[in-house]
């Protein structure tokens, strides 16, 4: 099993530290999470993983820029991977992702993936000036076309969203990027399973839309929708989120289960904890989960 740090709730200014610590302990990568602002007032949306669907966020939570972030701890390491848990991709525009990954891809010697959600705060879509009711189609043909120009060379494009002639995108990474679908509902599972080199689970728990003993039969699900589309033999990854402070029988469960990566989460939004806090943590989840996973 492949553990990576998530980089959720924690101070930007820490995250290339933290990024040399989990590479000194044995950490598989980091995780970046993503949210363009902090919107004041009334929000309509519901936030999905919450019992009252109220965000549990505040202003002062720190969202770093995704590539930004993995630029500067990509510079600091060698082995360290990177993705996200998660960028929201309908929330851009197609052709400036595509650029911020392909030469963070190459930067970093193709150690970069990424992981995709559609999001679920229309209000932020509205600020941004894109579609919040097809981001899922969108989303869908935005990676077509990243995967189209990563290839490098001249490529076109002629789709619902996106429309355009003879181009090409330089540098272009010389590894295929994993893209990673988040996401529990039909059509995330169903998307996962067409366009994912891999499936982010999301939250489980009683204020979630499922619980823990619900993932073994979200994993056959996801899995019958590969053998629908011809891909179950393909290389796939399962990366499921959890705190800092479960046992190594919860781990061994996951891995029963089928996860293969999981992101850790140390902290909360409300104090999050000073880097010192975070080291101490890091090594001693090391020490106890991942040296006995090996």
């Amino acid at each position: 099993m492949k553990f990576w740090r998530s980089t959720l709730w924690t101070q930007a200014e820490d995250m290339t530290e933290l990024a040399r610590i989990a590479e000194e302990n044995g950490f598989h990568g980091m995780m970046t999470s993503d949210h363009m602002v902090y919107l004041e007032g009334e929000i309509e949306s519901r936030y999905p993983y919450s019992g009252d669907g109220e965000a549990w966020w505040n202003p002062a939570t720190h969202w770093p820029d995704t590539w930004v972030s993995i630029g500067a701890m990509a510079a600091v390491t060698e082995s360290l991977c990177f993705t996200n848990a998660v960028y929201i991709l309908p929330l851009r525009e197609v052709f400036t992702v595509a650029k911020a990954i392909s030469t963070a891809a190459v930067m970093s010697r193709n150690r970069v993936s990424l992981g995709v959600g559609i999001g679920w705060e229309r209000e932020e879509f509205d600020l941004m000036s894109q579609d919040f009711k097809k981001r899922g189609r969108r989303c869908d043909e935005m990676i077509e076309v990243m995967r189209l120009l990563w290839q490098g060379g001249i490529v076109e494009h002629h789709g619902e969203f996106y429309d355009f002639g003879p181009l090409s995108m330089s540098p272009a990474p010389t590894e295929p990027v994993p893209i990673y679908i988040s996401g529990y509902s039909e059509p995330a599972l169903r998307r996962a399973a067409r366009l994912g080199d891999g499936w982010i689970v999301g939250p489980l728990g009683d204020d979630a839309p499922y619980n823990w003993d619900d993932l073994p039969k979200l994993v056959e699900r996801l899995n019958e929708y590969r053998r629908e589309v011809g891909r179950e033999d393909l290389p796939f990854e399962i990366l499921q989120p959890a705190y800092d402070y479960h046992d190594l029988d919860f781990y061994h469960h996951l891995e029963d289960c089928g996860v293969t990566s999981v992101s850790v989460i140390i902290g909360d939004p409300v104090s999050p904890p000073s880097l010192e806090a975070q080291r101490e943590k890091m090594m001693e989840f090391a020490d106890t989960i991942i040296t006995k996973m090996e």
